[in-house]
């Protein structure tokens, strides 16, 4: 919602789990009954439409199947960032959950983003032109494969959309990154509902989200937040 708002886009949320967490870690997951989830899409549909729609942390099998039907209809781009394990490591998605999110989800995404475990986990594929390539088989539209989770001294992300483009960065070391996948799944989301086109929205997330990093004011004892005042 932070990075919404700091994109200049108004931002409705749908509450699907709860966490008990902090910068140091994950202490209790708890997911919102499904018919719920599914009322709470329901009532930002018929009210404000949105222009984009993100998802995120889902956490199991019936809410993905609540989401995957609350949507049938809607025509926007649709971003899925795979939130599928913590920062500190937590699960937050079962085998189960995994399954449905490949046979339901997938294939209505606009855009894919997964860090690299979450795309070894989705397609079993390490290298991330294969992965990008099995999501798009899998039929998403489009795929951006993170690369903060390489090694090396690059963070480097590579989209499959009608080819290949590559957004490059150098590695900011820092703990403090807890977040990141969501605001920059956010603020391509916020891109794409102001009309920008892909490329051009992931490039304006990336560098937001770089600089947001760059610039954390170091909260915590542990894997504290970004700076969502970045600009």
């Amino acid at each position: 919602m932070k990075t919404f708002h700091q994109f200049g886009v108004y931002g409705e949320a749908v509450i699907t789990l709860l966490t008990v967490q902090n910068t140091v870690g994950v202490r209790r997951v708890e997911c919102i009954a499904p018919d719920l989830v599914e009322q709470q899409i329901q009532a930002v549909l018929e009210d404000i439409p949105p222009g984009a729609i993100k998802l995120g942390a889902l956490g199991n099998a019936a809410i993905i199947e609540a989401v995957a039907a609350a949507l049938a209809d809607s025509t926007v781009p649709l971003v899925i960032d795979p939130v599928m394990v913590s920062k500190h490591g937590a699960p937050l998605m079962n085998t189960e959950a995994i399954a449905s999110f490949k046979r339901l989800l997938i294939p209505r995404a606009f855009l894919i983003t997964p860090n690299l475990p979450e795309a070894l986990a989705l397609t079993g594929e390490k290298d991330m032109k294969a992965a990008a390539m099995a999501l798009v088989e899998c039929g998403a539209r489009a795929a951006l494969i993170k690369g903060g989770h390489a090694v090396g001294n690059r963070s480097d992300d590579l989209l499959l959309s009608n080819g290949w483009t590559e957004f490059p960065r150098e590695r900011i070391e820092t703990r403090h990154t807890h977040g990141t996948g969501c605001t920059y799944s956010a603020a391509i989301t916020a891109e794409l509902a102001k009309g920008v086109d892909l490329q051009h929205a992931i490039a304006h997330a990336k560098a937001f989200v770089t600089q947001a990093i760059r610039t954390a004011p170091g909260l915590g004892h542990g894997a504290g937040p970004l700076n969502h005042f970045a600009c």
